[in-house]
């Protein structure tokens, strides 16, 4: 047996309005898990000096303050994908 925290139902593209699962038709979870797991897409929180695409650049709004970690107001994606 597999232990798959990760790959509950609260994290699964299968789960709908009211807790239920789409696929198998019943309520579930936080502890359910099954073989029909896909993982919802989410966007990720990494929005800090360094993945800003004007961190240590003239355009940097904050140069004297600006370090690995920080994060402000005039952040920027370094790459944006769809």
């Amino acid at each position: 047996m597999s232990i798959r925290l990760g790959n509950s139902c609260m994290n699964c593209e299968n789960l709908v309005e009211g807790n239920t699962c789409k696929v198998h038709g019943v309520k579930v979870g936080n502890s359910y898990t099954c073989d029909s797991f896909e993982m919802k897409a989410a966007l990720k929180s990494e929005q800090n000096c360094v993945s800003c695409v004007r961190f240590e650049t003239s355009d940097c709004a904050n140069p004297q303050k600006a370090a690995p970690g920080m994060s402000c107001n005039h952040w920027a994606p370094q790459a944006a994908m769809a």
